[in-house]
């Protein structure tokens, strides 16, 4: 039986719980080492940054973000903790979180956005190629990245 289309929705401070679980979901699953403490997921859903959530049956089965960063060329924002669950992958949902994103980063008013990864993780480097990412020189000092990249999302 197919599974129902996910429910794409900017997440709102409802959902911290919510948020939480499935950022650590993610965060195990990556073995992430510099984690989003509660303050951190507050600004996700509270402002300055902002979380989409992908749900199905009024569960989170994904989510990216969305945080400002003070960089140049401003204005600018990086793209963080793009995760679907292994049950779900393959069914477009990254894309949809995405664009939901990049609509969201643009009515923002951000030109740019940057983001970070591990070589390791060839299947999120193949998926921001296809999203045209390029890479670029290290904007941030995280310690289990080795490739960053970029792109500008200005409208012309």
């Amino acid at each position: 039986m197919p599974h129902p289309v996910p429910l794409i929705r900017k997440a709102t401070p409802d959902d911290e719980r919510a948020t939480s679980a499935i950022l650590h979901e993610y965060f195990e699953e990556a073995a992430v080492i510099v984690r989003d403490d509660a303050d951190a997921v507050r600004a996700y859903l509270r402002g300055p940054g902002a979380l989409w959530l992908a749900e199905q049956n009024g569960r989170p089965i994904g989510c990216i973000a969305l945080r400002p960063l003070d960089i140049p060329p401003a204005p600018v924002a990086e793209v963080k903790r793009l995760y679907v669950q292994r049950s779900s992958r393959g069914q477009g949902v990254a894309d949809r979180l995405h664009d939901a994103l990049e609509r969201g980063a643009l009515a923002a008013g951000y030109a740019w956005l940057y983001l970070d990864t591990s070589s390791r993780m060839q299947a999120a480097i193949a998926f921001y190629l296809h999203h045209g990412y390029q890479a670029c020189e290290p904007y941030n000092t995280n310690p289990q990245a080795t490739l960053f990249m970029r792109k500008s999302i200005a409208l012309p």
